[in-house]
């Protein structure tokens, strides 16, 4: 079973680092392969069990994430969203098999625009031997308009959620998923 043997942020053991002007990120060594958590991490199917929140339900788009710019939809659900379920369109922005993958976050309109709002997640892969992988995750909310910020608050969660995202991969990757 993967395991997480290292978390640390920005360079500091044991915890989420500080975040930096509008970032956070995480780090962890799994005990995996780095081809193996990459095919995790572009299985839209995984990311519901990846997902350190809860808010993450499923995958409305199950192809695995193989170019930039492709999108996926999850079914998400938050008891503060006014409708409690809804649905996040994602964009690869990021693609460099297997060291790197992340998307933005947004909305798909009624019209079929799609709509950001600023905030990407990212993750980095280095291989640390043929059974290892440090795993970074990256939530950068650099780009959030004053328009929205003035009704969300960034990161919009605790302090636990990326290095329980990066516990959950573990597990992932230790089970065979996505290899």
């Amino acid at each position: 079973m993967g395991t997480v043997t290292e978390e640390k942020g920005h360079g500091d053991r044991g915890e989420v680092g500080p975040m930096t002007g509008d970032k956070v990120s995480a780090v962890s060594t799994v005990a995996a392969p780095l081809a193996r958590v990459f095919a995790v991490l572009a299985d839209p199917g995984t990311h519901a069990a990846i997902d350190g929140t809860g808010w993450v339900r499923r995958a409305a788009d199950r192809a695995p994430l193989t170019e930039v710019g492709q999108v996926f939809r999850m079914e998400m659900y938050h008891p503060d969203h006014p409708d409690g379920d809804y649905r996040v369109a994602n964009q690869v922005h990021v693609l460099d098999p297997p060291h790197a993958i992340g998307w933005l976050t947004g909305q798909e309109k009624e019209d079929g625009r799609l709509e950001f709002g600023g905030w990407s997640w990212r993750y980095d892969l280095l291989p640390l031997g043929p059974a290892a992988t440090e795993v970074t995750l990256t939530y950068d909310w650099s780009a959030v308009p004053p328009s929205i910020r003035a009704y969300l608050a960034f990161p919009p969660f605790g302090p636990g959620h990326l290095p329980q995202s990066l516990r959950h991969l573990a597990g992932l990757v230790g089970s065979g998923s996505g290899a």
